[in-house]
């Protein structure tokens, strides 16, 4: 019988997982960033702090697409990133609420818990998928 507090703890770890993939979007945008303008050989700290600043206000949807823009290898995981972005985003603004009152319920906090996994597989994947980009495999380093 999950407990609430399991509902709870599965959704840290499938938040985690968005920011994850988050994050490493942004890495991705960086990483461009400083080779475009060339801020390793020609370092210019206001340049890479506007770039920070810019990133950071991206949600999203929006370092998907400029990703896209910037390496067409993202073309390879457009329907995974798509599936990724609509998972984080019910996730952040209405997994609670399309769950209501399951929680109230061990039918139905088991309902919510393969809910949770089902998204928190979703966001791995993209992560992995875009650390794979980076030459990354998680999946052979153990993660």
């Amino acid at each position: 019988m999950p407990a609430l507090a399991d509902v709870y703890w599965k959704f840290g770890y499938a938040a985690e997982a968005a920011q994850l993939f988050e994050t490493e979007l942004g890495n991705l945008l960086i990483e461009y960033g400083v080779i475009e303008k060339d801020l390793v050989n020609r370092p210019n700290p206001s340049q890479a702090a506007e770039l920070f600043r810019q990133i950071d206000k991206h949600t999203l949807g929006q370092l998907i697409i400029k990703l896209k823009v910037k390496n067409q290898l993202f073309a390879n995981l457009e329907d995974e990133l798509a599936k990724a972005l609509e998972e984080r985003n019910r996730l952040f603004h209405s997994f609670y609420r399309q769950h209501n009152f399951r929680r109230n319920s061990d039918e139905g906090r088991r309902r919510m818990l393969d809910d949770l996994e089902s998204i928190h597989t979703t966001l791995l994947d993209a992560y992995k998928g875009v650390m794979l980009l980076s030459g990354v495999d998680l999946d052979k380093a153990g993660g």
